[in-house]
């Protein structure tokens, strides 16, 4: 154990290179002497402060012995420059002092040397302090390079922590992702006023069988991208597609007062984006749309794959608008009919609309805003 240790230090001590500060040439090779000795061989060296400061930052030294009395720029000299320029002090230094100049030693210590070494030195000393400050110079090299994994590993989080949220806020609406990330359970609410609206494609099941599955997807994806953008443009929150589905919700989670007419713009619009996808994809493609307001019961349901849904009869009754509509209109419920009827112009259907589960229902086609 002892020999592995002494192995590693020997193997240490031939990678440093000091830089060896002194106007007297006799202590540059005195002192070089007893780092040769010490097993340390990358030795360079500066006759005067001015020079000892731009060698270190050209090639900063693993550690600096620095001379307290010299010309044109002494020991206290050097160490207040590499106090003023940022990133230059970043290597300890051992001062090299007579035992008349302990206040300047002092302030040199004060200004960030690690360590002092007084004249005339004692090679055992000079061993210690050296040791000891490239010691301290490896644990703080490791710190560093573990505080720069940590902020790594902190961006790489934030990063996956960017795109989860990201995620959630296209499964979930934003109030509801933010609810979720607080840790909250059984997220579920009650809300008085909503209009839903559906809507399914007419013919689609005929060009499913005849183009491939990658293209069926991607045409499927450029059309819903294309009444998400609208759904988002307006303040709809898009619930969720069943294959040629949409499903859409006005009024929730956050309330608001026009939800039926956002709903029927939607609708005329997204006859607009249909129209502009079959010029664009050369297909037929038609829809039919369902509205209908009314309260709904509203939460995230799911363990591994969050879902936010909607329940009750409103939700019902808007399916069965959609599903007995005619080919390219929207079927408005009553109950929408006398939201939006003062803003929109409206064709009553001749006769009542028998809706499985629900009987007749007199209902009425959206043709457009009205002037």
């Amino acid at each position: 154990m002892t020999e592995d240790k002494n192995s590693d230090l020997t193997v240490m001590l031939s990678r440093v290179e000091v830089l060896v500060v002194d106007d007297s040439r006799t202590l540059r090779r005195i002192l070089i002497r007893e780092l040769n000795t010490l097993g340390i061989t990358h030795v360079v060296e500066a006759s005067n402060g001015v020079e000892a400061l731009a060698m270190a930052r050209e090639k900063p030294p693993d550690l600096m012995l620095l001379d307290m009395e010299m010309p044109e720029l002494d020991g206290l000299g050097v160490l207040q420059e590499m106090a003023k320029q940022s990133g230059v002090h970043h290597f300890p230094v051992i001062v090299v002092s007579g035992a008349d100049q302990i206040e300047k030693t002092i302030a040199c210590i004060a200004l960030g040397a690690e360590d002092y070494l007084p004249k005339p030195f004692d090679p055992v000393l000079l061993k210690a302090r050296i040791f000891s400050s490239l010691e301290k110079k490896r644990l703080k090299d490791l710190d560093a390079v573990r505080l720069q994994q940590l902020q790594e590993e902190k961006q790489l989080l934030e990063m996956e922590q960017m795109k989860t949220e990201k995620l959630m806020l296209n499964i979930l609406p934003r109030s509801i992702a933010e609810r979720l990330k607080r840790g909250e359970k059984n997220i579920a609410g009650s809300y008085p006023e909503s209009t839903i609206l559906f809507s399914d494609m007419v013919g689609f099941t005929k060009m499913s069988s005849e183009i491939s599955a990658s293209d069926l997807v991607e045409l499927l994806n450029d059309l819903f991208t294309r009444f998400d953008k609208r759904a988002e443009l307006l303040g709809l929150e898009k619930i969720k597609t069943i294959g040629d589905a949409y499903m859409a919700v006005g009024g929730l989670p956050i309330p608001r007062s026009d939800h039926a007419h956002i709903c029927a713009d939607m609708a005329l619009g997204m006859f607009e984006d249909l129209e502009a996808f079959n010029l664009n994809r050369g297909t037929a493609l038609n829809i039919r749309i369902g509205l209908n307001s009314g309260p709904v019961v509203a939460g995230v349901i799911g363990f591994t794959k969050f879902s936010y849904d909607l329940w009750g009869n409103t939700v019902n009754t808007a399916s069965r608008m959609e599903s007995t509509s005619a080919h390219g209109r929207v079927q408005v419920s009553p109950s929408t009919i006398a939201l939006i009827e003062d803003d929109f112009l409206l064709e009553m259907r001749a006769e009542p609309v028998a809706c499985k589960g629900l009987g007749d229902i007199q209902t009425a086609l959206l043709v457009s805003r009205k002037p």
